[in-house]
């Protein structure tokens, strides 16, 4: 068995607030940040890490470098299910050909974060006008 660590920001937490996903959010490096942990299979392991540039196997059997294109459309998949169960992999998975396209694209610029950064665009106006 291996691990995904499905990273939460404040958008992500809110998605699932008062669901059952709620009670299985884990605390990751002393609480600095929210996940949740999905068990994943070797066979959906291996799918993904032969079909996803730069995915790999940690030390700790987590899945990591995995393209934003894949852990996007895994969270959205998660939300809709509220679960964190294989079938939410396979969903993905099902949807490989669009992901590795966009993957593909992520070699030649990272997309935008998926994150609301208008308290940093104003704290850089105040500094520098």
């Amino acid at each position: 068995m291996n691990y995904l660590a499905v990273l939460l920001d404040a958008k992500r937490l809110a998605d699932i607030k008062g669901t059952p996903l709620e009670e299985k959010i884990t605390d990751m490096f002393g609480g600095a940040i929210k996940a949740l942990i999905m068990e994943v299979p070797d066979e959906q392991t291996n799918k993904i890490i032969e079909n996803l540039p730069g995915a790999r196997l940690d030390a700790r059997f987590f899945i990591e470098e995995a393209p934003v294109s894949f852990k996007r459309a895994l969270f959205e998949e998660i939300k809709k299910r509220k679960s964190i169960g294989v079938e939410v992999i396979d969903a993905v998975l099902a949807d490989l050909p669009r992901i590795k396209e966009l993957a593909a694209k992520e070699s030649e610029t990272l997309p935008v974060p998926d994150i609301d950064i208008s308290e940093a665009l104003n704290l850089q106006k105040q500094k520098w006008g």
